[in-house]
């Protein structure tokens, strides 16, 4: 699999697919990252957790909602886990890609939005960035299904590890 075609035809799909908003387009982006930690395998298992984590989503409902769409719209394929210690299974489809040169498939109209795009700050620097150019989650299991974690993550930590006032320090 091309990484590279592979993300382009998604990106051209999103700029011509108006039922998209920026919550599907994130949970794509999450879901395409794992599948190329996984090597592109035909089906991989993930952790809605942690998923939500990378997609920026705070919510379960809009979660389910879009990971729904996506599979409707044919982006993917999507195997809910009843499970929950089994993450749910995900297929993603393949986008329109081909390993012939690009011949004359230019579109000035994807170029516009191009043009006007400035960043606003620099990109962040990861410094956890694994030497060998592949980017993997570190608690992410090599193969086969994704782990759910059984660590309550509401649960606030006293980072400072101070005492709370004068009468727990007597």
């Amino acid at each position: 699999m091309n990484y590279i075609k592979l993300l382009n035809a998604a990106f051209e799909k999103f700029f011509f697919d108006d039922r998209l908003n920026p919550t599907h387009i994130s949970l794509y982006m999450a879901l395409f990252q794992e599948w190329n930690s996984s090597r592109f395998a035909d089906e991989f298992f993930v952790n809605r957790r942690e998923l939500m984590r990378v997609a920026k989503i705070g919510s379960k409902s809009t979660y389910h909602r879009c990971v729904t769409d996506l599979d409707s719209w044919e982006y993917l394929f999507y195997f809910p886990s009843n499970n929950p210690y089994k993450g749910s299974k995900i297929k993603m489809a393949i986008i329109e890609t081909s390993d012939e040169p690009d011949m004359g498939r230019y579109n000035p109209e994807l170029e516009q939005p191009a043009e006007r795009y400035h960043p606003i700050r620099e990109p962040v620097v990861n410094r956890h960035r694994p030497t060998n150019g592949q980017a993997v989650y570190p608690h992410r299991p090599t193969s086969g299904q994704a782990l759910v974690s059984n660590i309550n993550n509401t649960k606030q930590v006293n980072i400072n590890k101070q005492p709370k006032g004068r009468q727990a320090v007597l």
